[in-house]
């Protein structure tokens, strides 16, 4: 069984509540690093220790929950390694997994619906890297 890295600020949390659910109803485990309250936190505690435990390998992939998503995925982008990518469709978890091998989902609970949510878990997680010049492009980075 996978395990799956995840963590949320206080306005994912409940997001990630819902997610760690879902994600063991598709087979994977996931491994909660914070927040555990919707009471204040600052996002880039949870998205640091996040995408260190991925840069480090002892995870393969993580999901980053917060208002938006993108102060969790500039601040996981920090790392060596680290792909983090904003996933507000089904269509950029495709690509961001096909193109960029983004390794952490980072969602937007203020901004995407539930309803679209496990949709971009099922393809980011299902969905697998191209390689070929899109791996000359990801060595550059």
């Amino acid at each position: 069984m996978e395990r799956i890295a995840i963590a949320s600020d206080h306005a994912g949390f409940e997001y990630k509540e819902k997610i760690k659910l879902f994600l063991f109803s598709l087979g994977f485990e996931a491994n909660d690093f914070g927040s555990f309250s919707t009471e204040s936190v600052d996002y880039p505690d949870y998205a640091h220790l996040v995408a260190d435990i991925i840069s480090k390998g002892k995870f393969k992939r993580g999901i980053l929950i917060c208002g938006t998503g993108i102060g969790m995925c500039i601040t996981a982008n920090k790392h060596v390694g680290i792909r983090a990518a904003v996933c507000e469709s089904t269509e950029s978890a495709k690509f961001g997994r096909m193109h960029n091998d983004a390794n952490i989902l980072c969602i937007g609970a203020r901004i995407t619906p539930w309803g679209r949510v496990e949709d971009i878990i099922k393809v980011f997680l299902n969905t697998k890297f191209e390689g070929g010049r899109h791996e000359k492009r990801i060595k550059k980075i």
